[in-house]
């Protein structure tokens, strides 16, 4: 269950002058510029809008988590109340709708930089480790992304059969790995190879593709991401 509104919640985020705020770097930049942070901030408005926009991701990890979320559930978090839970889910609905409406508008991953493009605008400013999975279709139009290990990420902890839970959810018949090092240096490690080649077979065995393992540094680290793909490690 969510926190209710008598938990303690230390802010790791400082106010933002007006200029930076989300609503006005969305007018400044255009919405495909900010981050999934940014965008669920402007959706819910006021003046810790950063910071609740945090908890709910913190929280539900996924935008189809918190799609699925009821309003009541919603409501427990501080700060919000029933208009801005009911905004938040006209927003996802309306989301939503827009995919089914028009199909083509789903991304379409024609190279390691555009699914890296997906994932790391939130991935980069992450404090500790997370993997996730961007599902994609027979043509590579995306699917969906999903946290599957939030914390650490190497071959004694990951199971694989978890990796490739939602793809067999959803019968994609490819996907591709991302995970970041909170370092900001994307160098792959040995263990990201090992962890890769695992993945890679596991993927052959149920006939999903692997695709690419990307690796997301920090936007100050030079080097955004690294594909193992390109530089053939664990890719037989």
């Amino acid at each position: 269950m969510p926190p209710s509104n008598t938990s303690p919640y230390k802010p790791r985020l400082k106010a933002l002058p007006l200029k930076e705020q989300p609503i006005s770097r969305i007018c400044d930049f255009g919405v495909g510029s900010v981050s999934l942070t940014e965008l669920l901030a402007a959706v819910t408005g006021g003046p810790r809008q950063l910071e609740l926009a945090e908890r709910l991701l913190v929280h539900y990890r996924t935008l189809s988590a918190l799609f699925r979320a009821p309003t009541s559930e919603l409501e427990q978090f501080a700060g919000i109340g029933h208009a801005t839970a009911a905004r938040l889910k006209a927003a996802l609905e309306l989301g939503k709708r827009l995919v089914q409406e028009t199909p083509d508008v789903r991304p379409q991953v024609r190279s390691p930089a555009d699914a890296a493009k997906l994932v790391m605008h939130d991935m980069a400013l992450l404090e500790r480790e997370e993997l996730r999975v961007i599902l994609l279709d027979t043509k590579n139009h995306v699917l969906g992304v999903t946290t599957v290990y939030a914390g650490n990420v190497n071959s004694s902890i990951i199971r694989v059969a978890e990796v490739f839970q939602e793809a067999v959810r959803v019968v994609a018949p490819s996907i591709i790995v991302a995970h970041n090092h909170p370092s900001g240096d994307p160098t792959p490690s040995p263990e990201d190879v090992r962890v890769t080649e695992r993945i890679v077979q596991a993927g052959k065995l149920i006939d999903i593709d692997v695709l690419d393992h990307l690796i997301i540094g920090k936007p100050s680290g030079g080097q955004q991401f690294v594909s193992l793909k390109e530089r053939r490690l664990g890719f037989a």
